[in-house]
């Protein structure tokens, strides 16, 4: 399945997190917020996320070679995981600083410039957020996902900072200002988690999800009325792209014709119904007891130890 270079996204990502860094490092100086430096630290993480994402997504734009014959998918698994842990450096990071600012309060300056941009810096995340969640369901890319979904999180993170200064602006109370930035901290410790996860998963081979391969089962399904079966059917996802195996069980009379119209017709169902699908078909008799000893992953030892068939086409007989 081809796919366009994602570079670009991870380029405007990279951009995005410069600009960032400088506004909410600015109204960090401008006011003194701990909170607002939390923000910040948060942004410097979204920078070493975004350039992790553009060499990945630069690894997994290369074509299938002779080491990598099922193509470099999986690379965007490594981005996301990366970013994931980031998230989780960040929060820490978050964590010490309200701690210390929480045992030293200080007062606020310029509470109304500081938020100012702070709100700016905020609303150029979200536009970025919103594009990369788009691109990334379009083609599929995990990476641009977890880029998504971490800017998001900074989003949020930057309303609730600006919340709570301006509550501390309105009440005097200077210590909300930490104990805002250690609950922002603790908010976006799920979603360094749930990137984690979701990479290792992807790293696993994990099956599709149950919807997915209900779809699939339920093509294969159709043809059991014809009193052909199937089974050992197995799936993983790997990352924009998807594979799937089947064993087909036909009557052991039907031709090497019959066979392959059957498989290429299931192939061209499932193809219509699920994009970025690369399916192996497996062909056998329905009447031979081998056909049904190789449902498992690893067959067992007897079914290896059968005498190999010979390849060689028969003699032609003399005239």
């Amino acid at each position: 399945m081809h796919r366009p270079s994602l570079t670009r996204f991870a380029w405007l990502s990279i951009a995005a997190a410069i600009l960032t860094i400088g506004l909410k490092t600015a109204a960090y100086f401008v006011t003194g917020s701990v909170g607002l430096l939390s923000d910040a630290l948060e942004s410097v993480v979204n920078l070493a996320a975004a350039l992790m994402a553009l060499a990945m997504l630069t690894v997994a734009a290369r074509p299938p070679d002779e080491d990598h014959v099922y193509g470099h998918d999986k690379a965007e698994y490594f981005s996301s995981g990366v970013e994931g842990a980031l998230i989780l450096v960040a929060a820490i990071s978050i964590g010490v600083a309200a701690w210390n600012r929480l045992l030293h309060p200080q007062p606020l300056e310029a509470v109304g410039l500081g938020l100012g941009i702070s709100v700016l810096a905020s609303l150029i995340n979200l536009g970025v957020a919103l594009v990369l969640r788009r691109a990334g369901k379009r083609f599929g890319s995990i990476t641009l996902e977890a880029d998504s979904q971490h800017l998001m999180t900074d989003v949020w993170t930057s309303v609730g900072v600006v919340a709570g200064i301006g509550a501390v602006a309105l009440t005097g109370w200077e210590r909300l200002d930490p104990l805002i930035a250690i609950a922002v901290a603790l908010n976006i410790v799920w979603s360094g988690v749930q990137l984690v996860r979701r990479s290792a998963l992807g790293l696993l081979d994990t099956a599709w999800p149950v919807p997915e391969r209900g779809i699939v089962t339920n093509i294969l399904d159709k043809y059991r009325v014809h009193g052909l079966q199937f089974h050992a059917l197995r799936t993983r996802q790997s990352a924009s792209r998807r594979f799937m195996s089947v064993h087909i069980l036909v009557p052991g009379q039907w031709t090497v014709q019959q066979g392959h119209q059957l498989l290429e017709q299931i192939e061209r169902e499932v193809r219509e119904a699920l994009t970025g699908v690369t399916i192996v078909t497996h062909l056998e008799p329905l009447e031979d007891p081998v056909s049904w000893e190789d449902t498992q992953l690893d067959r067992e030892a007897a079914v290896e130890a059968l005498p190999a068939v010979s390849a060689s086409p028969p003699a032609a007989s003399g005239s």
